[in-house]
């Protein structure tokens, strides 16, 4: 579907036209065209590839989708492949977005996502000193828009990390932030793979050789990357606290299990020395101290009951019952 077709010349809209009437703005000085579609249709990516002459590996990566973050350059052309993210219902959704950038057009393709980018398309016109600067600062300001909606991502995980955190001490939860620490584990992963594939790629558009596109936007993108890195350093952070929580965790565990087999050595120590006891008397010898005497079971019993209170008492005093 196509959510806007839009022309701009000096940095200032200057009229929506349709889809057939691209070619006729294409070339022209100080001119670009921005479109921008959302889950295109069949057929509709294809369509743009004859308009704006998209080199056919980027319309493959596009129409395929489930690729891998990256930048790419195709002659005088750039490509670049981004993952849009989102919290619902504490599940990260995953979408995508395509953008094909020339000296004379814009076309991004978002797909799989209900994140809406038309606030993009707001800030740059207001910025019409800016917008100028052509589709590479189209290109930074879609780029800037999907790397800042990462952070509340970032921030969701770290908030249910400290839920997390919070009942790590609690008795018989142990199992139960076990699981959810490697749920929230596999999220944080998620999260790394897609921004780290970005700012590796990102780093091409500023510093060195960089795309005759990107000449005068540079400083913008090295903005972009340095969110990715802030973001990069907050999950490597969470990472970590997460691998020590479940550390913390199946600690929790073994002390736990450890006191378990405590109280139960405790007590088979104790059951032991009346088995020894009823033992040793319940031997069927003829000639057995105190065998015939009236007061012999009682003794035998009272012995029994002393070796086990005292056995008792002493597990007692050393916390192991």
């Amino acid at each position: 579907m196509i959510v806007n077709c839009v022309v701009y010349q000096d940095g200032r809209r200057l009229r929506d036209i349709e889809v057939a009437d691209v070619a006729d703005y294409l070339g022209q000085p100080n001119c670009f065209v921005w479109v921008a579609l959302a889950d295109p249709a069949p057929g509709e990516v294809e369509h743009m590839q004859k308009v704006f002459s998209l080199h056919a590996l980027a319309v493959e990566d596009t129409l395929h989708g489930n690729q891998r973050p990256k930048i790419e350059e195709y002659g005088e052309c750039l490509f670049a492949f981004m993952r849009t993210l989102s919290v619902h219902d504490g599940e990260i959704d995953h979408g995508e977005m395509s953008v094909f950038v020339g000296a004379d057009y814009i076309l991004s393709v978002r797909s799989q996502s209900q994140q809406d980018f038309r606030n993009v398309r707001a800030r740059c016109e207001r910025e019409p000193h800016l917008l100028k600067l052509g589709p590479s600062f189209v290109l930074y300001a879609l780029m800037d828009a999907v790397v800042d909606r990462y952070f509340p991502v970032v921030e969701a995980l770290e908030s249910e990390l400290e839920t997390i955190e919070e009942s790590i001490f609690v008795k018989n939860a142990a199992r139960e932030n076990i699981e959810h620490l490697y749920q929230l584990k596999r999220k944080a992963t998620q999260v790394k793979h897609t921004v780290t594939p970005l700012a590796e790629a990102l780093v091409h558009l500023f510093g060195g050789r960089v795309p005759t596109l990107s000449v005068n936007t540079q400083e913008y993108y090295r903005d972009v990357y340095d969110h990715l890195h802030r973001i990069e350093t907050a999950i490597d952070s969470m990472r970590d606290t997460i691998v020590t929580a479940i550390q913390v965790n199946l600690s929790m565990v073994a002390i736990d299990e450890g006191e378990v087999h405590k109280r139960l050595a405790a007590w088979a120590a104790i059951f032991a020395v009346a088995t020894v006891l009823a033992g040793i008397w319940g031997m069927n010898f003829e000639h057995m101290p105190e065998l015939d005497w009236k007061l012999g079971y009682p003794m035998a019993l009272g012995l029994m009951g002393v070796a086990c209170g005292g056995l008792y008492y002493r597990f007692r005093k050393a916390g192991w019952l």
